[in-house]
């Protein structure tokens, strides 16, 4: 795919969001605070959010803003049942590109690569994909607030999910009682957002395929 040409990569510097405390790193300072789940107490079960029996192959378009440097292009993510994607990302212009392929919690990224610059953890990238990849604990409690699930896994809480019906909506990693990084998906928009990092990335989908099942080489080594 030829991207189409667009504003390459620029410089953003911002300040640091870090505190630096006897050699250790501290970047809840920076991050929301994490608010107590509103609504009515309800059973700790999740959603079904298995992908679609079918491959598909999703095209959008991609715009990072991050403290170092940004960048926009086009993008696409091949997609196949029950657990494997690629993703593929070209900057505007023809001056880069880069790639993810995930199968279950296995992210694998090439050495050197543009999508090491934004592309987060696997349980978030499943979120971005609509599938939910991690576990639910004995600790994990849920509230009903009007159409909307929300589910806090962990005690203290590392991971919150919010539903609307059966769809993932936004997805939070949590830290010190702080949203450390979280994925919001909203219609055709997912946004990916690093509070420590003040990392945004925006993907803005174009069309969605279903396509025939994907030749095996695009799940090997770059």
């Amino acid at each position: 795919m030829q991207p189409r040409p667009r504003s390459s990569i620029r410089n953003a510097r911002s300040p640091l969001c870090l505190l630096g405390v006897g050699g250790t790193l501290l970047v809840t300072a920076c991050a929301p605070r994490l608010h107590p789940l509103a609504g009515a107490p309800a059973p700790a079960t999740l959603p079904r959010t298995e992908l679609p029996p079918v491959h598909r192959r999703i095209v959008f378009d991609w715009e990072l803003d991050d403290r170092e440097l940004s960048g926009r292009g086009e993008g696409v993510a091949r997609v196949a049942p029950p657990d494997s994607a690629r993703l593929d990302f070209f900057l505007a212009g023809g001056f880069g590109s880069g790639g993810a392929v995930l199968l279950g919690d296995s992210l694998r990224l090439p050495r050197g690569d543009l999508g090491r610059r934004f592309v987060p953890a696997p349980p978030l990238l499943w979120a971005a994909l609509g599938r939910v990849a991690v576990a639910p604990l004995p600790d994990t409690t849920a509230r009903v607030d009007g159409p909307s699930l929300a589910v806090d896994i962990g005690l203290p809480t590392v991971w919150r999910l919010t539903f609307r019906g059966d769809t993932l909506r936004r997805m939070e990693r949590v830290g010190g009682g702080h949203i450390l990084e979280w994925v919001e998906r909203s219609g055709n928009v997912v946004r990916y957002r690093n509070e420590a990092a003040r990392r945004t990335l925006v993907l803005t989908i174009k069309r969605v395929e279903e396509v025939a099942p994907f030749d095996a080489s695009i799940w090997g080594p770059f």
